[in-house]
Formats: structure tokens, C-alpha cells, sequence
């Protein structure tokens, strides 16, 4: 189909001469019995090395290879290379029109200035992928950051827990050291006494008053009570200190996927447990060549998105398994499930279904992401009224060229 506007003005034969001496691409026209009509300027440069001592242009047949005409006259086109010497290779296309009595097109590239412009584009291409692949990053770690910042008011409130009950531990802790001072003052003053047996009755009375029975009873559990407290606030301090840890201190290494999925929960709990019942079925999984504090990232992206899906009160599935050379985990919801609209959209970047304010739309973006990056897949079923259900599948070993 023709492209040229019938009812506007066409360009005059000047023109037409002014633009073909314009262009850096040789121009050849040539008669189907291949006499030469018309050639620019930059065709004659080019053409220089292949010049007869006359210095005019080689007639058709000696210019082209000997199956370019037959080729052109059957395909309509032929495109092929010409060396004029080691300083000298065209990139050349030659079109046949057969219309009034037959023509040939014949276009002239410098192969020196196409590779130029190729190596041109590459060298943008690959700063652009630069610069992508350093706003990716900044975007994972803004995005995983926000995360945090999201979950500070809920970690908070799970440090706030154990250091609450340590210090009233410690208060308790106080009062038994006084009464345990008190009765080994007794003991004592008994000792010193020149009959330590009349004092027993005293001794007995203050057993009794600062009830050092109950103490007996009460410190061992308020000592491992305590203890309890102290390491569960090591461990959220451990796991926030390896969410904020920045990629570029992480190597691919081999993982425990549960101790992520655990550490992940734990940071996270708090934003669960009053409205989630956690179900685990945890599968037995070999170590998994991972970045993982960005796979923690992906847990905990879908983990909270399962929580706010699920409303007032509902459950949260986790499972977990092994197939040949892959493993799976599965975090699953029974919220009210994805629009049909919606699903094929979730991974594109800023796209919520959630109110304004309560997403970026990011999260589900960088998942799948960093999934793809661990050259795995993320696998999405859901039902309106049934919940919906995210498989994110990893191979067991990276690539040679990933590692």
C-alpha cells in the first residue's frame, strides 16, 4: 500500500536532487539493462575504489555479485556486502521495480560508519542498563527501607513486650535479693551466736515472713523467663539488622529457606497475630544457593499483603517443598481473592488494589523482581471468595554466570 499523500503537493525533480545530494548513503539508479541513470555524490565517493581509470562508475553486473540481478529480479531486493580493498566494505541493498520497463535501486552504507553507529548504540545501551540496573537497586533497597519504617510501630510494640517483663523480672528479682540477704543475715548472727540452736526459731519465723519457699519456687522461673525476653529481642534486632543490610554486602550463599521464612515472621508478627491464624506445613528443602535478605524481602512483601487481604480475622498458609531441581513456597490467604482484572496486573510497578495510602504498589514489583533475578517464577491462583495463593519457585543452584 502506497504511503505517499495523492492530493498534497509533490516535491519537485530539484528536490528530490537536493535531498539524494544530502544524504551520506550512496544512490544509484540504474535502467533494467543496467545503464546507469542517476548516482549522487556520495555513491561516486563510495564507489571510488571500484572506478574504471576513466573514474566513471562500473556499469551494473560488474559492480553487484553475479547472483545479486538474478536475485533482485526474483525476490524484488538483494542485500549483500562489497569490498573495495581492506578500507573499503559497502553494506549494500539493491531493489528491482519492474514497472516501466524496468528498474534498479541500488543503496551504498560505509560499513565502517554502520559498525560506528552499532558500537554508538551499544555503548548507550549499556550505560542506560547501568543506570537501570543502580535505580533497581536504589528502588529495593527505598522499597525494603519503607517496609521497615512500615513495621517500626509493630516491632516496636514485640521488643516493648519481652523488655516489659524483664524489667518487672528484675524489679521481682530486687525484692527476693533483700529477703535472701535478710535470711543470710540470720543464718549469720546464728552462727556467731554461742548456741547457734536458739536461734532456729528465729531463723524459722523469717523463712517464714519473707516466704523463701516461694522464692525458691519463683527464681529459677523468673531467671529463664527473663532469659527468654533478652533473646527475643537479640533475634528482632538480629533480623532488622539483616532487612536493612544493603546488597551490596550480600554474596549468593547457601540457605535454610525455613530460618528465612522464620526470621521473616518474626519481624513481622506483630502485624499478624491479631487477626491471622499461621498455618505451616513445612516440607523437607535442601540448602538454596539465594541472596537471602532479598528473598526475606519477597516473604515478607507477600506475608503482609496476605494479613491486609485477610480483614477482621482469617488464616495464613505456609508450605513449603522439594521437586527435582527446585524448591517452592507457598504463602497463601483466605481473604476475598483478586479481581480476574486484577491478577494480570499485580506485578506491574505502582499497581494497588488497596486504598489510597496503604500501598505504593511496589512491593509485588520488586518480588517478582528478585525472583526473576534468582531465575525462578512466581506462580498466582486465586478465586473471588476463595483467598489467593502465591508460589514463588526457586531453583536449588544458580546458573554458573548468576553466581
Amino acid at each position: 500500500m502506497s504511503h505517499l499523500n495523492r492530493e498534497g503537493p509533490m516535491p519537485s525533480p530539484a528536490i528530490l536532487d537536493q535531498l539524494a545530494e544530502a544524504l551520506h548513503e550512496g544512490v544509484l539508479l540504474y535502467s533494467d539493462s543496467g545503464a546507469l541513470v542517476y548516482a549522487n555524490p556520495a555513491a561516486s565517493a563510495l564507489c571510488q575504489g571500484a572506478s574504471t581509470p576513466a573514474g566513471s562508475i562500473l556499469a551494473l553486473e560488474a559492480l553487484l555479485p553475479r547472483d545479486a540481478l538474478p536475485h533482485a529480479r526474483s525476490e524484488g531486493r538483494w542485500s549483500g556486502h562489497l569490498s573495495f580493498g581492506p578500507d573499503s566494505i559497502l553494506l549494500v541493498h539493491a531493489y528491482h521495480c519492474p514497472g516501466d520497463g524496468g528498474w534498479f535501486l541500488v543503496l551504498l552504507q560505509d560499513l565502517r560508519e554502520v559498525q560506528a553507529y552499532e558500537q554508538d548504540l551499544l555503548r548507550r545501551h549499556a550505560e542506560l542498563n547501568v543506570r537501570l540496573t543502580a535505580a533497581q537497586a536504589k528502588l529495593l533497597q527505598a522499597e525494603k527501607l519503607a517496609s521497615i519504617g512500615q513495621l517500626a510501630a509493630g516491632v516496636a510494640h514485640e521488643i516493648n513486650n519481652p523488655i516489659g517483663y524483664v524489667h518487672s523480672n528484675l524489679g521481682s528479682l530486687q525484692e527476693y535479693l533483700h529477703s535472701l540477704f535478710a535470711l543470710i543475715d540470720a543464718y549469720e548472727r546464728a552462727l556467731r551466736s554461742p548456741d547457734p540452736r536458739a536461734m532456729l526459731g528465729e531463723i524459722d519465723q523469717t523463712r517464714s515472713r519473707l516466704d523463701i519457699d516461694f522464692i525458691s519456687r519463683d527464681l529459677p522461673q523468673l531467671m529463664t523467663e527473663s532469659r527468654e525476653g533478652i533473646e527475643r529481642v537479640t533475634r528482632i534486632v538480629k533480623d532488622l539488622k539483616d532487612f536493612s543490610r544493603s546488597e551490596r554486602d550480600e554474596s549468593w550463599k547457601l540457605v535454610d529457606l525455613h530460618a528465612g521464612l522464620e526470621s521473616t515472621l518474626n519481624i513481622i508478627w506483630n502485624e499478624l497475630k491479631y487477626h491471622a491464624v499461621l498455618e505451616k506445613h513445612y516440607g523437607e528443602l535442601p540448602p538454596v544457593e539465594c541472596l537471602p535478605s532479598e528473598l526475606n524481602q519477597v516473604f515478607m512483601n507477600i506475608l503482609i499483603n496476605a494479613g491486609q487481604a485477610i480483614g477482621e480475622r482469617g488464616t495464613i498458609g505456609l508450605a513449603t517443598g522439594h521437586a527435582g531441581d527446585e524448591v517452592w513456597v507457598e504463602i497463601s490467604d483466605s481473604g476475598p481473592g483478586i479481581p480476574a482484572d486484577a491478577v494480570q496486573r499485580i506485578f506491574d510497578p505502582f499497581f494497588t488494589t488497596k486504598p489510597v495510602g496503604k500501598g505504593t504498589g511496589l512491593g509485588l514489583s520488586i518480588s517478582y523482581g528478585i525472583v526473576a533475578k534468582h531465575h525462578g517464577r512466581i506462580d498466582v491462583d486465586s478465586q473471588p471468595g476463595k483467598g489467593a495463593r502465591f508460589r514463588i519457585v526457586l531453583p536449588v543452584r544458580q546458573p554458573r554466570q548468576a553466581a
